[in-house]
């Protein structure tokens, strides 16, 4: 036992190894709150040992609904270190999709903010085992919902502690992502600490993380992208970070300036917003020097307009998905424009090829499925043994993507094996639309595809059928989608048609519907 806790790496350790390295650096800075790396693990300490007051147990699921704040990431950490599992839910599902979620992984402790609260609620009530709720402080002061615990209440006497962690190691457990799939229903990834952290090495190699870093997060912090590609690395690396609810362009390019940033992600279509706002030009950026993007593809054109108006910042794209912690492959700064469109090499800890639908490695240049060998992968989908099978078919996790690798080993995603859709850096499946838009008694047949759009780079379209003698329009499309699905799911664009093109085998093709549409208004 003593052998074992001398050797535990676990996301509870990595914030104390950093506390004890640089326990005076700022840690966190979020609204009026700024904690140091020693401050930051003393509160870890607390609210770990107020979870475990409460009845939160080892292996015990605590989910979170709240927008980015200190408490969140306190939260994130204390559920570590309490041994319990963090299921972060996204806060712009509704309440049924939400209340399938909590329900699927059995959390019974529910962790919310103000904004929040209601939708939290509204969950809960529908046949999930949560029994307590949490109330996390946000950005801007203000007080505890009525009927919750606040987080200052799980903050445990100093004498109390420290917080029992005997049980704690590497093969544990530390967090289920749900992630949508070509199904309707989302899979819940299952994620170890040794997982993670393998995932945190990898990036931090790969995209040049430093200690010296300030780095801005405005992207939601219940991603994997944010919380894992990005805040986890750099507390493991001991830099400083800042915390804003929302990627609001002139709060973020404010705080660049304020909080001298060096480095900050944004999918491509906030790095659009970014840039057309009148307020990039007004605000001091010379300090951003390390700027990622990902989720989707970044047009060259953008890509260029980037290196220009930010002359002393240097670019990564990284590709991945939640089943690996997620980070894959990373193009850096030298090939940004050299292989323009490419998501790049494989990181640290991943070994990835391109196989055809044996399994089998295809050559160079030819068109296959991406598949990874890896630590940082899931150790399967929570409650799905079938599925993890099937992605685990052959030795390799089957990514669902369909990509080609050049002579260099750089790779580009040409396709989505799976037909998922990436919106303004959210995965929506097309299978879901598709099954909403069913429900519309005038729709005969309905394709969903991506196609490309100046502001969401894949815009959700759905292409419709409408069955003889019936009339319907884009209006009442949309508006149906809206009252049943979150509203990043709902359709862009709405395109009527007299047929849909199929192959010999009665399958619908997407693909000629993306070329015949794309482009068009």
């Amino acid at each position: 036992m003593s052998l074992d806790i001398a050797r535990r790496q676990t996301l509870a350790d990595l914030l104390r190894r950093s506390a004890r390295r640089v326990p005076g650096r700022t840690a966190l800075v979020c609204g009026e709150v700024r904690w140091s790396y020693a401050e930051l693990d003393a509160i870890v300490d607390r609210v770990a040992h107020g979870l475990r007051g409460i009845g939160v147990g080892a292996g015990d699921k605590v989910a979170i609904l709240a927008r980015n704040s200190h408490a969140f990431i306190a939260m994130r950490f204390a559920i570590a270190r309490a041994g319990a599992v963090l299921v972060p839910v996204n806060f712009m599902l509704n309440a049924d999709e939400l209340a399938y979620i909590l329900g699927h992984c059995g959390a019974r402790v529910l962790c919310t903010d103000s904004d929040l609260a209601a939708l939290a609620r509204a969950a809960a009530a529908k046949g999930t085992h949560i029994e307590k709720f949490v109330w996390l402080p946000s950005e801007a002061p203000g007080e505890p919902c009525a009927g919750m615990i606040p987080f200052d209440a799980l903050l445990a006497p100093v004498a109390d502690l420290p917080c029992e962690e005997s049980g704690l190691h590497g093969a544990m457990l530390a967090q289920i992502l749900y992630t949508s799939g070509t199904e309707s229903l989302p899979k819940g990834a299952m994620l170890t600490h040794e997982s993670v952290i393998a995932q945190y090495v990898s990036v931090m190699v790969a995209a040049e993380y430093s200690a010296t870093d300030t780095m801005l997060h405005a992207m939601p912090l219940f991603h994997c992208a944010q919380l894992d590609t990005f805040f986890g690395p750099m507390l493991y690396n001991g830099a400083s970070n800042v915390i804003i609810p929302a990627p609001v362009p002139e709060t973020v390019l404010a705080c660049i300036e304020r909080d001298r940033i060096t480095s900050f992600f944004a999918p491509p279509t906030v790095w659009i917003s970014l840039l057309r706002s009148p307020a990039f030009d007004r605000h001091d950026l010379s300090s951003l020097k390390k700027c990622y993007y990902g989720a989707s593809i970044m047009p060259v054109a953008i890509l260029q307009e980037m290196q220009q108006r930010l002359p002393a910042a240097r670019f990564w794209n990284i590709y991945g998905q939640t089943e690996i912690a997620p980070t894959a492959t990373v193009l850096g700064p030298e090939d940004q424009i050299r292989k323009a469109g490419s998501a790049g090499r494989p990181v640290l800890n991943v070994e990835t090829i391109i196989v055809d639908d044996a399994c089998s490695e295809v050559p160079r240049g030819e068109v296959g499925e991406i598949v990874h060998r890896s630590p940082q992968l899931l150790t399967g989908y929570f409650r799905d043994e079938a599925k993890t099978a099937d992605a685990f078919a052959g030795g390799w996790f089957h990514s669902g993507d369909l990509g080609v690798m050049d002579e260099e080993g750089y790779i580009t995603v040409v396709d989505r094996k799976k037909d998922m859709i990436k919106t303004g850096g959210e995965n929506v499946s097309s299978r879901e639309v598709e099954e909403t838009i069913y429900r519309l008694a005038a729709v005969s047949e309905v394709a969903v595809v991506a196609l490309s759009d100046p502001r969401w780079v894949e815009a959700v379209s759905a292409v419709v059928v409408v069955k003889e003698g019936e009339e319907l329009d884009e209006a009442t499309v949309i508006a149906h989608c809206k009252e049943h699905l979150a509203h990043f799911k709902c359709p862009k664009r709405v395109i009527f048609t007299d047929n849909l093109p199929r192959n010999p085998s009665g399958k619908i093709l997407k693909r000629n519907l993306r070329t015949a549409y794309e482009g068009s208004t």
